[in-house]
């Protein structure tokens, strides 16, 4: 039975460039799934919904994703655990540490833009994982980029080799639908009235095709088909499953057009959880027993009770509500009441979850993100990734009366991983680090609207922070020269924000008996 329910888990990322309709796709997904009655719209009007996975106030305003959200349902007989991740680059760790949760990836390409920046970057993580990937190319009901072009562009700049299973025929107001190759079906596309039809052809050659769509479109097409079948590599499942060839459907997510084949050749060739690499040794899903790591925490997805949930991935067996854990980084052992599914911040209540799946925990503030959680082995689940700041800034409260708030806030906000906070040697106010400047104004927003504490931020001007290790006198000595930069992280390891390259290789080259680190002793470990 168990080994059965872990065969059908698909766990996959959406990853793109923002704004290539990630969001939207997402909705049409749960609503195929059957878990929403109607997909919300990612710009919220007065008579429209706002998206499920945009649950964060900030979110429904900006109209974009900070913070990866998730979200399970059903379909086709499989069970999916689907994280829904923010596509700006300065939200960029909270999507890389989602990539070391998933099994696979679906890459969504903009039609009209092609392969854009975050795309790429996205891209390289993927490839150094190998996650398997299936590509949508969205907007297709826009004027877009020729097809045979967008398919070159992603192997030569993806570098991954293409296999396109549907092909569009014509695009932007004359889209008149795809062509399944693989079962010689056309499914016509009418942005009018919505009316879609799936129709049966005996081939690409069929004239039945040429009465739908015109005699200059089909041409188009079939320059297209021939390309694909003849000149293309053949699916390779093998080279899938490498993260050496991806297949490739089109469609137009707001038009919910294309989605459901999408959905339907993950449930088909997507892998089921894949065994993962730890510190001792290879863990296998099928193993009886339960472990598991913490790949996200987030505060406050219900304003109303101040929570913490813990988001792990489910690495190998069961877990049962009410069973007893070993945390490892602590060696201390602990009950786990309720794991929950989500559908972005709304919870359920479940009573057992499996390899694959992805659940949330009440966190009292025992766990850190990259801790393992097993039955009684002990051992670390490696690849989890812990990012430097490129950017800092000091935190003044504007109402003395919320430290209290302010001090409670910037904890639990740091413990989330996109924030890093600091103690200045030379100031009582606190210091924020984050990789992206958009991170500022979410922190800043959280801290009003959650907590209660408004703030003003202050930006530093850094060249570079380098945690300092070595003989405690020589830090002590060091932490007296250059008081003014020096401050404390969490752990209580040293830290000098260095506002230039000068004052960095002078620093290095006075203290040749330090270690000048770009990320903490911790983080290496």
């Amino acid at each position: 039975m168990k080994s059965s329910e872990i065969a059908l888990r698909r766990t996959f990322a959406i990853v793109s460039h923002p704004d290539a309709g990630k969001t939207t796709l997402t909705e049409k997904f749960l609503w195929y799934g059957k878990v929403i009655r109607e997909a919300g719209h990612v710009r919220a009007k007065a008579n429209k919904s706002y998206t499920v996975s945009d649950w964060m106030k900030i979110e429904q305003q900006r109209g974009i994703s900070v913070s990866s959200s998730v979200l399970n349902f059903p379909f086709e007989g499989c069970y999916f655990n689907l994280v829904d991740t923010p596509g700006h680059q300065d939200f960029c760790e909270d999507t890389y540490r989602a990539l070391t949760a998933v099994d696979a990836a679906l890459v969504l390409i903009d039609s009209v833009n092609g392969v854009e920046k975050q795309t790429i970057k996205l891209m390289e993580v993927c490839r150094m994982r190998h996650t398997p990937i299936i590509t949508f190319i969205n907007k297709m009901d826009l004027d877009g980029r020729d097809v045979l072009e967008l398919l070159d562009e992603i192997e030569k700049i993806l570098q991954i080799q293409t296999c396109p299973f549907t092909l569009p025929i014509g695009y932007g107001k004359l889209f008149k639908g795809v062509y399944s190759i693989a079962d010689n079906t056309f499914h016509t596309f009418s942005k009018n009235d919505g009316k879609q039809e799936i129709l049966q052809m005996s081939g690409a050659d069929d004239p039945k095709l040429a009465e739908l769509c015109g005699e200059e479109y089909i041409k188009e097409f079939k320059n297209r088909y021939d390309v694909a079948t003849q000149a293309m590599e053949p699916f390779e499942k093998e080279k899938y499953l490498a993260g050496k060839q991806c297949p490739v459907f089109f469609g137009s997510a707001v038009n919910n057009f294309g989605v459901r084949q999408l959905l339907n050749a993950f449930a088909n060739i997507a892998p089921p959880p894949a065994p993962r690499e730890s510190d001792i040794r290879l863990v296998e899903p099928m193993e009886d027993k339960f472990s598991a790591f913490v790949f996200k925490i987030q505060a406050n997805m219900d304003p109303r009770h101040r929570d913490r949930t813990a988001f792990l991935r489910i690495c190998s067996g069961s877990f049962e509500r009410g069973n007893k854990i070993f945390h490892c980084r602590t060696g201390r052992e602990i009950r786990l009441a309720a794991p929950t599914s989500f559908l972005a911040q709304d919870k359920e209540v479940i009573d057992i979850a499996y390899a694959g799946d992805i659940v949330g925990i009440n966190d009292p503030g025992i766990f850190n993100i990259g801790d393992t959680l097993t039955e009684g082995e002990k051992f670390k689940f490696s690849g989890i990734p812990d990012f430097a700041p490129e950017f800092f800034a000091r935190v003044t409260l504007l109402n003395p009366l919320k430290s209290k708030q302010l001090g409670k806030g910037l904890s639990q906000l740091s413990e989330e991983g996109a924030t890093q906070l600091f103690s200045a040697l030379s100031s009582a106010l606190p210091v924020i680090g984050v990789v992206g400047e958009l991170q500022f104004d979410v922190l800043k927003h959280r801290l009003e609207n959650e907590y209660g504490a408004e703030v003003q931020l202050d930006k530093i001007p850094v060249f570079c922070a380098r945690w300092i290790s070595g003989d405690q006198k020589k830090q002590d000595d060091f932490a007296k020269e250059y008081k003014g930069d020096c401050m404390q992280d969490k752990h209580g390891n040293l830290v000098c924000l260095f506002p230039n390259e000068y004052r960095l290789n002078l620093a290095v080259k006075n203290y040749s008996e330090l270690k000048f680190s770009k990320v903490s002793s911790n983080e290496e470990e």
